[in-house]
């Protein structure tokens, strides 16, 4: 089975039954991974890979710290002994490291999961996150910020993670649509 397969099989897993908007979400990232796929050459398996584990930490059964970058990657560490630049790719997805400030876990995420240095990759994976909906569905960053401040209040820890991270957020999704306009068709 290839890493495709298994993370699709190990998201599915976790959850589909017990969380399924997270599912719906995870199953529209993972669409946007493979239709960018191309941006990343030879990555492209890693990026849909991480696109359809991203949220995997949320999974109730896997919750620790209850910062769900870091308990996702930790499980797949730990009980999956999955590939290193996954694990980390999924630790710092759009811009975790800012959250994890927010949440006193800074030093624990940057200490076991050190940021991925491939930057294409990383903005990748934030362009499928924050492109996609609660429900799956296509959207804007901007609207997608906006619905996560909307949804979780301005004041929240992630009220303010997200307000803070939201001018890299722009510029990882301005990247990686200027790599794609910059594909031959």
């Amino acid at each position: 089975m290839n890493v495709v397969e298994w993370s699709t099989r190990v998201a599915e897993t976790e959850l589909k039954s017990v969380l399924p908007r997270r599912w719906a979400h995870t199953q529209g990232v993972a669409r946007r991974a493979a239709e960018i796929k191309k941006t990343v050459g030879r990555d492209a398996d890693l990026l849909i890979a991480s696109a359809t584990l991203h949220d995997v930490g949320y999974a109730p059964r896997l919750v620790v710290t209850g910062f769900h970058p870091l308990d996702g990657a930790r499980f797949l560490r730990d009980e999956h002994i999955a590939d290193e630049r996954l694990v980390r790719l999924v630790a710092n997805h759009s811009f975790a490291l800012m959250e994890a400030e927010e949440r006193g876990l800074q030093h624990e995420l940057a200490t076991e999961f050190p940021l991925l240095e491939d930057p294409l990759v990383v903005d990748a994976l934030v362009y499928c996150d924050m492109t996609t909906t609660p429900g799956g569905g296509r959207t804007t960053a901007q609207e997608r910020v906006a619905e996560i401040v909307g949804r979780y209040g301005a004041d929240s820890v992630v009220g303010r993670f997200i307000r803070r991270a939201a001018p890299e957020i722009f510029s990882s999704v301005e990247r990686i649509k200027a790599a794609l306009a910059a594909q031959p068709r």
